[in-house]
C-alpha cells in the first residue's frame, strides 16, 4: 500500500548527515523514513526501526580486505545506496557514510510500514523485497530526484526520542509514544550485530525497543505487547503542513 503525498513530500536527509562515521549515523537513522516514489507518483514509505554499522576497519565489512566491482559503491561518496546480494538470493540495502575511498556504511535492517503487517519489513531481505529494491538501485543517490531517499524523523517522533534520551530511565516507564495509549520506554537499544561470523563483539546494531518490527531483539528484551507498541500511521506524513511534520534540520 502506498500513501498518497502532496507536493510537500518528506525532505531528504542532507549529505552532511551521512558524512560521518557509520557508528554515528546508524543510531541517528532509527526513526527516519525510507521513501520510494512509485510509478503512480504515490510514495511508499516506512520508518527505519533497526540498523547496523560496518566500517573498513573491521573484518565484517565488505570492503575490509579488498575493493572490487561488487563493493565499489561502498568506497564512494556518502549519501548513496549500496545494494548487494546475500547468499546469492537476498538483496540488502545500505547507505554509504563517512567519506570517499573508505568503505563505510549502514545496513537498513528493518522498517515498519503504516497499515501493513508488523513484520513485513522485519529483516534486510524483507525490507528490500517490500520496497522492490535490487542491484539496479546500487550507487543511486539518496535524493527525491532519484525516487528513493531517506527523510528525517517526523516532528512527533523526533521529540519523543529526544525526550527519551534526556530523561532518567525510571521516568521513561511513564512516557507515551505519539498517538499511542501507553508505550514502553521509547529507548533505542544498542547491541551486537547479527548474521555475521567476525567482529561479533562490536555493539554496532541499534533498534527501536517499542517497535514489533525489529528482526531480532537483544537477549532478555521481550517484544512489546500490541497495546504498548509504537506504529507508524499514514497521517504521519500524508496530511497537514510539511513544516509542522519535520524538524528544521536532520
Amino acid at each position: 500500500m502506498a500513501t498518497p503525498i502532496a507536493a510537500d513530500q518528506p525532505p531528504a536527509l542532507s549529505r552532511s548527515f551521512f558524512a560521518r562515521p557509520c557508528e554515528l549515523v546508524a543510531p541517528d537513522l532509527i526513526g527516519c523514513l525510507l521513501v520510494k516514489r512509485q510509478p503512480s507518483g504515490e510514495l511508499l514509505w516506512g520508518v527505519i526501526v533497526e540498523t547496523e554499522a560496518y566500517s573498513q576497519s573491521e573484518p565484517a565489512c565488505h570492503g575490509h580486505r579488498r575493493r572490487s566491482p561488487s563493493n565499489e559503491t561502498l568506497f564512494g561518496e556518502p549519501g548513496r545506496f549500496y545494494v548487494y546480494v546475500s547468499y546469492g538470493i537476498h538483496h540488502c540495502v545500505n547507505v554509504v557514510t563517512h567519506r570517499a575511498e573508505w568503505a563505510n556504511g549502514v545496513l537498513l535492517r528493518a522498517v515498519a510500514l503504516p497499515g501493513e503487517q508488523e513484520r513485513i519489513g522485519a529483516g534486510p531481505a524483507l525490507l528490500a523485497r517490500r520496497f522492490g529494491l535490487d542491484r539496479a538501485w546500487d550507487a543511486t543517490a539518496a535524493t527525491p530526484q532519484e525516487g528513493l531517499w531517506l527523510a528525517p524523523r517526523t516532528q512527533p517522533l523526533a521529540a519523543w526520542l529526544s525526550e527519551a534520551a534526556d530523561r532518567p530511565p525510571a521516568d521513561l516507564l511513564a512516557a507515551k509514544a505519539p498517538s499511542q495509549p501507553a508505550a514502553e520506554a521509547p529507548a533505542v537499544v544498542q547491541t551486537s550485530r547479527i548474521g555475521i561470523s567476525q567482529a561479533q563483539e562490536l555493539p554496532w546494531r541499534w533498534y527501536l525497543r517499542a517497535s514489533r518490527s525489529v528482526s531480532r531483539r537483544s537477549p532478555g528484551d521481550r517484544r512489546p505487547p500490541l497495546a504498548e507498541a509504537w506504529w507508524p500511521k499514514p497521517e504521519d506524513i500524508g496530511t497537514g503542513d510539511a513544516l509542522a511534520r519535520w524538524p528544521a534540520g536532520p
